[in-house]
Protein backbone atom coordinates (compact mmCIF):
# COMPACT_ATOMS: atom_id res chain seq x y z
CA UNK A 1 0.00 0.00 0.00
CA UNK A 2 1.26 3.47 -1.20
CA UNK A 3 2.39 5.53 2.00
CA UNK A 4 -0.13 7.80 2.83
CA UNK A 5 1.39 11.37 4.32
CA UNK A 6 1.37 12.04 7.94
CA UNK A 7 0.83 15.40 9.42
CA UNK A 8 3.85 13.72 11.91
CA UNK A 9 5.77 13.79 9.18
CA UNK A 10 6.74 17.67 8.91
CA UNK A 11 7.11 17.60 12.90
CA UNK A 12 9.48 14.96 12.38
CA UNK A 13 11.81 16.47 10.36
CA UNK A 14 11.86 19.61 12.11
CA UNK A 15 12.80 17.97 15.13
CA UNK A 16 15.34 16.22 13.41
CA UNK A 17 16.70 19.70 12.59
CA UNK A 18 17.53 20.81 15.62
CA UNK A 19 17.99 17.62 18.32
CA UNK A 20 20.18 14.72 18.31
CA UNK A 21 17.27 12.13 18.61
CA UNK A 22 13.58 12.00 18.56
CA UNK A 23 11.16 9.51 20.50
CA UNK A 24 7.82 9.06 18.88
CA UNK A 25 5.13 7.97 20.89
CA UNK A 26 1.76 6.27 20.63
CA UNK A 27 -0.39 3.53 20.64
CA UNK A 28 0.67 0.19 18.40
CA UNK A 29 -0.70 0.46 14.85
CA UNK A 30 -0.90 4.06 14.61
CA UNK A 31 2.01 3.85 12.09
CA UNK A 32 5.08 5.44 13.93
CA UNK A 33 7.46 2.78 12.52
CA UNK A 34 6.10 3.06 8.80
CA UNK A 35 6.66 7.48 9.41
CA UNK A 36 9.67 6.94 11.03
CA UNK A 37 11.05 4.56 8.23
CA UNK A 38 10.59 7.74 5.36
CA UNK A 39 13.24 9.16 7.32
CA UNK A 40 15.49 6.60 8.69
CA UNK A 41 18.55 5.97 6.59
CA UNK A 42 18.93 2.37 8.70
CA UNK A 43 16.50 0.37 10.92
CA UNK A 44 16.86 -1.62 13.95
CA UNK A 45 14.02 -3.72 14.94
CA UNK A 46 14.41 -5.09 18.29
CA UNK A 47 10.79 -7.57 17.90
CA UNK A 48 12.25 -9.07 14.92
CA UNK A 49 12.26 -12.77 16.15
CA UNK A 50 14.57 -13.67 14.04
CA UNK A 51 17.22 -11.30 15.39
CA UNK A 52 15.71 -10.74 18.56
CA UNK A 53 18.03 -13.37 20.83
CA UNK A 54 21.18 -11.42 19.22
CA UNK A 55 19.93 -7.88 19.84
CA UNK A 56 19.35 -8.52 23.34
CA UNK A 57 22.48 -10.26 24.18
CA UNK A 58 24.21 -7.22 22.50
CA UNK A 59 22.50 -5.02 24.67
CA UNK A 60 23.67 -6.37 27.34
CA UNK A 61 26.95 -6.99 26.72
CA UNK A 62 27.62 -3.57 24.60
CA UNK A 63 24.51 -1.76 23.65
CA UNK A 64 26.58 1.01 21.61
CA UNK A 65 27.06 -1.65 18.91
CA UNK A 66 23.37 -1.54 18.23
CA UNK A 67 23.51 2.22 17.69
CA UNK A 68 26.36 1.53 14.81
CA UNK A 69 24.47 2.65 11.15
CA UNK A 70 23.42 5.40 8.58
CA UNK A 71 22.31 8.69 10.28
CA UNK A 72 19.00 8.38 11.20
CA UNK A 73 19.03 5.41 12.63
CA UNK A 74 15.28 4.03 13.82
CA UNK A 75 15.33 1.77 16.67
CA UNK A 76 11.85 0.61 16.59
CA UNK A 77 10.20 -0.64 19.81
CA UNK A 78 13.16 0.78 21.66
CA UNK A 79 11.28 0.12 25.51
CA UNK A 80 12.16 -3.47 24.75
CA UNK A 81 15.75 -2.68 26.21
CA UNK A 82 15.57 0.12 28.26
CA UNK A 83 19.61 0.37 28.38
CA UNK A 84 19.31 1.94 24.30
CA UNK A 85 17.83 5.15 26.29
CA UNK A 86 20.87 5.93 28.28
CA UNK A 87 23.00 4.65 25.05
CA UNK A 88 21.72 6.59 22.66
CA UNK A 89 21.93 9.46 25.44
CA UNK A 90 25.60 9.06 25.76
CA UNK A 91 26.50 8.55 22.05
CA UNK A 92 25.02 11.62 21.04
CA UNK A 93 27.42 13.49 23.16
CA UNK A 94 30.37 11.12 22.03
CA UNK A 95 29.13 12.52 18.51
CA UNK A 96 29.33 16.13 19.97
CA UNK A 97 25.40 16.70 20.14
CA UNK A 98 25.22 16.25 16.02
CA UNK A 99 21.64 16.72 14.88
CA UNK A 100 19.85 13.99 13.60
CA UNK A 101 21.28 11.02 14.68
CA UNK A 102 18.27 8.68 16.16
CA UNK A 103 14.78 7.80 15.90
CA UNK A 104 13.53 5.86 18.70
CA UNK A 105 9.70 4.73 18.38
CA UNK A 106 7.83 3.24 21.32
CA UNK A 107 3.89 2.15 21.88
CA UNK A 108 4.03 1.57 25.72
CA UNK A 109 5.82 4.38 28.32
CA UNK A 110 8.65 3.21 30.45
CA UNK A 111 8.84 3.63 34.11
CA UNK A 112 11.48 6.24 34.21
CA UNK A 113 13.01 4.45 37.13
CA UNK A 114 14.63 1.96 34.50
CA UNK A 115 16.65 4.95 32.56
CA UNK A 116 19.18 7.28 34.48
CA UNK A 117 18.88 10.47 32.51
CA UNK A 118 15.82 12.12 31.31
CA UNK A 119 17.31 12.76 27.90
CA UNK A 120 16.36 16.14 28.29
CA UNK A 121 18.83 17.84 25.24
CA UNK A 122 19.47 15.37 23.45
CA UNK A 123 16.33 13.28 22.79
CA UNK A 124 12.92 14.89 21.40
CA UNK A 125 9.72 12.99 22.45
CA UNK A 126 6.85 13.96 20.02
CA UNK A 127 2.99 12.21 20.20
CA UNK A 128 1.75 10.63 17.35
CA UNK A 129 -2.28 9.25 17.00
CA UNK A 130 -4.75 7.34 15.15
CA UNK A 131 -4.87 9.05 11.30
CA UNK A 132 -6.83 12.22 11.35
CA UNK A 133 -10.20 12.49 8.53
CA UNK A 134 -7.86 14.70 6.81
CA UNK A 135 -4.77 11.85 7.13
CA UNK A 136 -7.15 8.80 5.80
CA UNK A 137 -8.68 10.70 2.89
CA UNK A 138 -12.23 11.49 4.35
CA UNK A 139 -12.04 15.54 5.31
CA UNK A 140 -11.46 18.22 2.49
CA UNK A 141 -9.23 19.93 4.51
CA UNK A 142 -10.94 23.07 2.93
CA UNK A 143 -10.46 24.54 6.33
CA UNK A 144 -7.12 24.87 7.98
CA UNK A 145 -7.54 25.13 12.32
CA UNK A 146 -4.15 26.90 12.28
CA UNK A 147 -4.80 29.44 9.91
CA UNK A 148 -7.73 30.30 11.51
CA UNK A 149 -5.87 31.18 14.44
CA UNK A 150 -3.51 33.33 12.27
CA UNK A 151 -6.86 34.60 10.29
CA UNK A 152 -9.93 34.49 12.49
CA UNK A 153 -11.79 36.27 9.78
CA UNK A 154 -10.86 33.93 7.13
CA UNK A 155 -14.27 33.60 4.92
CA UNK A 156 -15.42 29.99 5.65
CA UNK A 157 -19.12 30.60 4.05
CA UNK A 158 -19.99 28.00 2.13
CA UNK A 159 -17.72 25.29 2.24
CA UNK A 160 -19.43 22.11 2.19
CA UNK A 161 -18.48 18.73 3.77
CA UNK A 162 -18.45 15.53 1.54
CA UNK A 163 -19.42 13.17 4.54
CA UNK A 164 -23.28 12.67 6.24
CA UNK A 165 -23.92 11.38 8.95
CA UNK A 166 -23.75 7.59 8.56
CA UNK A 167 -20.32 8.48 6.32
CA UNK A 168 -19.27 9.55 9.87
CA UNK A 169 -20.37 6.78 11.71
CA UNK A 170 -18.32 4.44 9.08
CA UNK A 171 -15.09 6.13 9.57
CA UNK A 172 -15.74 6.00 13.26
CA UNK A 173 -16.16 2.28 13.23
CA UNK A 174 -13.65 1.64 11.11
CA UNK A 175 -11.01 4.34 13.40
CA UNK A 176 -7.57 5.57 12.24
CA UNK A 177 -5.26 2.58 11.91
CA UNK A 178 -3.48 2.70 8.78
CA UNK A 179 -4.22 -1.07 8.78
CA UNK A 180 -8.12 -0.64 8.50
CA UNK A 181 -7.64 1.84 5.19
CA UNK A 182 -6.72 -1.23 3.29
CA UNK A 183 -9.82 -2.70 3.96
CA UNK A 184 -11.95 0.80 3.96
CA UNK A 185 -14.43 -0.48 1.66
CA UNK A 186 -14.77 -3.72 3.12
CA UNK A 187 -17.22 -4.56 6.62
CA UNK A 188 -13.91 -6.02 7.80
CA UNK A 189 -12.08 -3.22 8.24
CA UNK A 190 -13.84 -2.95 11.51
CA UNK A 191 -12.07 -6.13 12.52
CA UNK A 192 -8.72 -3.94 13.30
CA UNK A 193 -10.33 -2.49 15.91
CA UNK A 194 -11.27 -5.78 17.63
CA UNK A 195 -8.17 -7.19 17.04
CA UNK A 196 -6.28 -4.27 18.29
CA UNK A 197 -8.78 -4.33 21.68
CA UNK A 198 -8.15 -7.94 21.83
CA UNK A 199 -4.07 -7.71 21.86
CA UNK A 200 -4.30 -5.28 24.07
CA UNK A 201 -6.19 -7.37 26.36
CA UNK A 202 -4.49 -10.55 26.02
CA UNK A 203 -0.89 -9.59 25.98
CA UNK A 204 0.12 -5.98 25.77
CA UNK A 205 -1.30 -4.75 28.93
CA UNK A 206 0.85 -7.73 30.86
CA UNK A 207 3.73 -7.27 28.94
CA UNK A 208 4.02 -3.37 29.20
CA UNK A 209 5.58 -3.69 32.68
CA UNK A 210 5.29 -8.16 33.03
CA UNK A 211 2.96 -8.19 35.63
CA UNK A 212 0.40 -10.33 34.96
CA UNK A 213 -2.92 -9.34 34.27
CA UNK A 214 -6.36 -10.61 33.56
CA UNK A 215 -7.77 -10.03 30.38
CA UNK A 216 -11.74 -10.17 31.59
CA UNK A 217 -11.17 -7.30 34.17
CA UNK A 218 -9.25 -4.95 31.75
CA UNK A 219 -11.62 -5.81 28.95
CA UNK A 220 -14.05 -4.51 31.61
CA UNK A 221 -12.26 -1.16 32.16
CA UNK A 222 -12.40 -0.42 29.11
CA UNK A 223 -16.15 -1.03 28.49
CA UNK A 224 -16.54 1.15 31.68
CA UNK A 225 -14.89 3.94 30.13
CA UNK A 226 -16.30 3.11 26.39
CA UNK A 227 -20.08 3.61 28.32
CA UNK A 228 -18.45 6.78 30.22
CA UNK A 229 -17.09 8.28 26.99
CA UNK A 230 -16.52 11.46 26.84
CA UNK A 231 -18.20 12.67 29.90
CA UNK A 232 -17.16 13.59 33.66
CA UNK A 233 -17.96 10.08 34.98
CA UNK A 234 -15.97 9.76 38.49
CA UNK A 235 -13.82 6.68 39.39
CA UNK A 236 -16.33 5.73 41.82
CA UNK A 237 -19.05 5.06 39.35
CA UNK A 238 -16.15 3.81 36.84
CA UNK A 239 -15.25 1.13 39.60
CA UNK A 240 -19.28 0.64 40.64
CA UNK A 241 -19.59 -0.55 37.19
CA UNK A 242 -16.62 -2.83 36.72
CA UNK A 243 -17.42 -4.23 40.12
CA UNK A 244 -20.85 -5.27 38.23
CA UNK A 245 -19.29 -7.18 35.52
CA UNK A 246 -16.05 -8.21 37.63
CA UNK A 247 -16.61 -8.55 41.77
CA UNK A 248 -13.25 -9.02 42.41
CA UNK A 249 -11.69 -5.74 41.38
CA UNK A 250 -10.53 -3.56 44.43
CA UNK A 251 -9.67 0.18 43.88
CA UNK A 252 -6.06 -0.67 44.19
CA UNK A 253 -6.51 -2.73 41.38
CA UNK A 254 -8.52 -0.75 39.48
CA UNK A 255 -5.74 2.11 39.35
CA UNK A 256 -2.87 -0.60 38.25
CA UNK A 257 -5.07 -1.11 35.33
CA UNK A 258 -5.71 2.01 34.30
CA UNK A 259 -2.27 3.12 34.85
CA UNK A 260 -0.97 0.21 32.64
CA UNK A 261 -3.78 1.41 29.97
CA UNK A 262 -2.52 4.84 29.96
CA UNK A 263 1.03 3.12 29.07
CA UNK A 264 -0.50 1.53 26.35
CA UNK A 265 -1.66 4.62 24.88
CA UNK A 266 -5.54 4.06 24.69
CA UNK A 267 -6.88 5.48 27.45
CA UNK A 268 -6.34 9.71 27.10
CA UNK A 269 -8.46 11.42 29.50
CA UNK A 270 -8.83 14.90 29.07
CA UNK A 271 -7.88 17.49 31.80
CA UNK A 272 -10.15 20.32 33.13
CA UNK A 273 -9.45 23.92 32.29
CA UNK A 274 -9.51 26.30 35.41
CA UNK A 275 -9.45 30.12 34.65
CA UNK A 276 -9.92 32.22 36.90
CA UNK A 277 -13.14 33.73 36.00
CA UNK A 278 -15.30 31.82 38.62
CA UNK A 279 -14.31 30.67 41.85
CA UNK A 280 -12.06 27.81 42.23
CA UNK A 281 -14.73 26.14 44.13
CA UNK A 282 -16.82 25.94 41.24
CA UNK A 283 -15.08 25.24 38.57
CA UNK A 284 -15.28 20.63 38.14
CA UNK A 285 -11.83 19.07 38.15
CA UNK A 286 -12.90 15.63 36.92
CA UNK A 287 -10.88 14.34 33.71
CA UNK A 288 -13.12 14.08 31.09
CA UNK A 289 -13.21 10.01 30.04
CA UNK A 290 -11.63 9.32 27.02
CA UNK A 291 -10.31 7.06 25.27
CA UNK A 292 -7.35 7.15 21.91
CA UNK A 293 -9.58 6.52 18.85
CA UNK A 294 -13.44 6.12 18.32
CA UNK A 295 -13.45 2.75 17.21
CA UNK A 296 -12.14 1.05 20.47
CA UNK A 297 -14.84 2.07 22.22
CA UNK A 298 -17.65 0.71 19.45
CA UNK A 299 -15.64 -2.52 19.71
CA UNK A 300 -15.25 -2.77 22.99
CA UNK A 301 -19.38 -2.31 23.56
CA UNK A 302 -20.15 -4.62 20.25
CA UNK A 303 -21.44 -1.79 18.46
CA UNK A 304 -22.19 -1.42 14.58
CA UNK A 305 -22.68 1.41 11.76
CA UNK A 306 -26.21 -0.18 11.67
CA UNK A 307 -26.68 -0.26 15.77
CA UNK A 308 -25.17 3.38 15.71
CA UNK A 309 -27.44 4.64 12.67
CA UNK A 310 -30.70 3.97 15.01
CA UNK A 311 -28.93 5.68 18.06
CA UNK A 312 -27.69 8.93 17.32
CA UNK A 313 -27.27 9.93 21.04
CA UNK A 314 -24.59 7.07 21.70
CA UNK A 315 -22.90 8.51 18.29
CA UNK A 316 -22.70 11.84 19.90
CA UNK A 317 -20.21 11.01 22.59
CA UNK A 318 -18.27 8.84 20.26
CA UNK A 319 -18.37 11.57 17.25
CA UNK A 320 -16.79 13.64 20.50
CA UNK A 321 -13.95 11.31 20.60
CA UNK A 322 -13.18 11.30 17.11
CA UNK A 323 -12.78 14.89 16.79
CA UNK A 324 -10.67 15.29 19.77
CA UNK A 325 -8.54 12.84 18.20
CA UNK A 326 -8.39 14.95 15.19
CA UNK A 327 -7.97 18.29 16.87
CA UNK A 328 -4.66 16.65 18.81
CA UNK A 329 -3.56 15.72 15.90
CA UNK A 330 -4.05 18.91 13.61
CA UNK A 331 -2.62 20.80 16.60
CA UNK A 332 0.26 19.01 16.68
CA UNK A 333 2.91 21.53 15.05
CA UNK A 334 1.71 23.55 17.86
CA UNK A 335 2.29 21.72 20.41
CA UNK A 336 -1.81 21.69 21.12
CA UNK A 337 -3.14 20.82 24.48
CA UNK A 338 -6.79 19.95 24.93
CA UNK A 339 -8.83 20.31 28.08
CA UNK A 340 -12.43 21.26 28.72
CA UNK A 341 -14.86 23.97 31.04
CA UNK A 342 -17.53 22.78 33.17
CA UNK A 343 -18.63 24.65 36.04
CA UNK A 344 -20.97 23.89 38.63
CA UNK A 345 -23.94 25.96 36.71
CA UNK A 346 -23.61 23.34 33.61
CA UNK A 347 -21.97 26.51 31.44
CA UNK A 348 -19.03 24.09 29.90
CA UNK A 349 -17.30 24.27 26.80
CA UNK A 350 -16.48 20.66 25.21
CA UNK A 351 -13.58 21.33 24.37
CA UNK A 352 -10.25 23.88 25.27
CA UNK A 353 -7.72 24.02 22.39
CA UNK A 354 -4.45 25.63 24.15
CA UNK A 355 -1.59 26.37 21.05
CA UNK A 356 2.11 26.84 22.84
CA UNK A 357 2.11 30.99 22.11
CA UNK A 358 -1.26 31.30 24.20
CA UNK A 359 -3.84 31.65 21.68
CA UNK A 360 -6.72 29.20 22.45
CA UNK A 361 -10.31 27.75 21.10
CA UNK A 362 -12.99 27.09 23.07
CA UNK A 363 -14.96 24.64 20.91
CA UNK A 364 -18.15 22.67 21.17
CA UNK A 365 -19.05 19.34 19.19
CA UNK A 366 -23.11 19.51 18.43
CA UNK A 367 -23.66 15.93 15.64
CA UNK A 368 -26.99 17.68 14.28
CA UNK A 369 -27.79 21.14 13.46
CA UNK A 370 -30.54 21.37 16.43
CA UNK A 371 -27.84 21.34 18.88
CA UNK A 372 -25.84 24.35 17.40
CA UNK A 373 -27.74 27.34 18.90
CA UNK A 374 -26.99 25.74 22.54
CA UNK A 375 -23.49 25.38 21.85
CA UNK A 376 -22.70 28.33 20.31
CA UNK A 377 -24.74 30.08 23.52
CA UNK A 378 -22.40 28.30 26.02
CA UNK A 379 -19.17 29.56 24.21
CA UNK A 380 -20.25 33.17 23.97
CA UNK A 381 -21.05 32.82 27.69
CA UNK A 382 -17.58 32.23 28.64
CA UNK A 383 -16.32 34.82 26.70
CA UNK A 384 -18.33 37.52 28.55
CA UNK A 385 -17.31 35.65 31.73
CA UNK A 386 -13.29 36.39 30.59
CA UNK A 387 -14.62 40.10 29.43
CA UNK A 388 -15.98 40.45 32.84
CA UNK A 389 -12.97 39.06 34.86
CA UNK A 390 -11.00 41.26 33.07
CA UNK A 391 -13.21 44.13 33.60
CA UNK A 392 -12.91 43.39 37.34
CA UNK A 393 -9.29 42.36 37.46
CA UNK A 394 -7.41 45.46 35.95
CA UNK A 395 -4.00 43.95 37.46
CA UNK A 396 -4.09 40.60 35.45
CA UNK A 397 -5.72 40.63 32.97
CA UNK A 398 -6.80 36.82 31.26
CA UNK A 399 -6.37 36.14 27.53
CA UNK A 400 -9.90 36.79 25.63
CA UNK A 401 -10.62 32.88 23.37
CA UNK A 402 -8.95 33.81 19.72
CA UNK A 403 -12.08 31.54 18.20
CA UNK A 404 -15.22 30.33 18.91
CA UNK A 405 -15.95 27.11 16.88
CA UNK A 406 -19.01 24.38 16.81
CA UNK A 407 -17.71 21.37 15.69
CA UNK A 408 -20.50 19.73 13.53
CA UNK A 409 -21.54 16.53 11.40
CA UNK A 410 -23.41 19.10 9.33
CA UNK A 411 -22.99 19.55 5.65
CA UNK A 412 -21.80 23.12 5.18
CA UNK A 413 -19.53 25.72 7.64
CA UNK A 414 -20.49 29.38 8.27
CA UNK A 415 -19.74 32.13 10.75
CA UNK A 416 -22.41 32.92 12.51
CA UNK A 417 -23.67 36.26 13.01
CA UNK A 418 -22.57 36.44 16.25
CA UNK A 419 -19.44 35.51 15.26
CA UNK A 420 -19.43 31.50 16.04
CA UNK A 421 -17.86 29.71 13.42
CA UNK A 422 -19.98 26.55 12.69
CA UNK A 423 -17.38 23.62 10.54
CA UNK A 424 -18.27 20.41 9.94
CA UNK A 425 -15.18 17.62 11.23
CA UNK A 426 -15.02 16.29 7.42
CA UNK A 427 -13.91 20.01 6.14
CA UNK A 428 -11.10 20.58 8.83
CA UNK A 429 -7.18 19.42 8.60
CA UNK A 430 -4.01 21.01 10.36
Amino acid sequence: MKYLPRIADAELKMRLNYMGAVLIEGPKWCGKTTTAEQQAHSVIKLQDPDMRGAYLATAKAKPSNLLKGDTPRLIDEWQDVPILWDAVRTEIDKRGGEVGQFILTGSNSVDEERINHSGTGRISRMKMYPMSLFESGESSGEISLLELFDNPNMDIDGIMSNAGINDLIRYACRGGWPASLRLRNSNTSYKVAKDYLEGVVESDITKVDKVRRDPKLAMAIIKSYSRNLCTLAKKVNLLKDVRAMNEGCTDKTFDDYVKALNRLYLIQDMPAWSPAVRSSTVIRRSPKRGLIDPSIAIAALGLSPEILEMDLKTFGFIFECMAIRDLRAYSQAANGEISYYHDRYDLEADAVLHLNDGRYALIEFKLGSTEIDMGASHLIEIRELVRKYNAKEKQIQMREPDLLIVITGGPIAYRRTDGVLVIPLACLKN
